[in-house]
């Protein structure tokens, strides 16, 4: 078993970032600080859903606690397929499950469109979200105190959606 601190999580975020926003500038050959601030918006958004979802809601002892890794041979009791299961009161917490994975991707249904023009409707931010979402939920696998849930992929894609009916709502509405 592996564990990984959140402070290992930012500095692993953080690098991957810089190498990307260097590889965006030097194959574009432009960087402007008004670009790179929309970005760090993506960023932000990024290590705030990576702080709840890999390391928990709450804290141990007053710090964040570490993320452990396993890889191990038996996934079928870290995965659940079957829609709405998890959902309702089958453990204490279950209405701040709800409310906070979608709270915690309404930004992104936001942010996304904002910074990347690629994504200029409704459709293609919740599909996009939903793509950030899947590959959460998968990277989980690798955490035994995580759990791969359906329920978490439709909530999270859900909080996109109203973000992105915030965003296109206003950009119409200033048109």
């Amino acid at each position: 078993m592996i564990h990984v601190l959140f402070s290992q999580i930012i500095v692993f975020i953080t690098v991957l970032w810089v190498i990307t926003r260097c590889a965006v500038a030097l194959k574009t050959k432009q960087f402007t600080l008004k670009r790179e601030l929309q970005m760090l918006l993506v960023y932000v958004c990024i290590v705030v859903i990576s702080r709840f979802v890999y390391c928990g809601f709450h804290l141990v002892n007053g710090r964040i606690p570490a993320l452990k890794i396993v890889i191990s041979p038996d996934l079928s009791s870290m995965i659940s397929c079957k829609p709405f299961f998890f959902l309702v009161d089958r453990y204490e917490g279950w209405l701040m499950n709800i409310i906070g994975n979608i709270a915690m991707f309404i930004p992104v249904g936001i942010v996304w469109p904002i910074c990347f023009r690629n994504i200029d409707s409704i459709k293609k931010d919740v599909l996009a979200g939903g793509g950030y979402s899947l590959l959460i939920e998968l990277t989980q696998l690798l955490c035994p105190e995580r759990h791969t849930d359906i329920d978490d992929l439709i909530l999270n894609t859900s909080g996109v959606l109203i973000g992105a009916c915030i965003i296109f709502a206003l950009r119409r509405a200033t048109e």
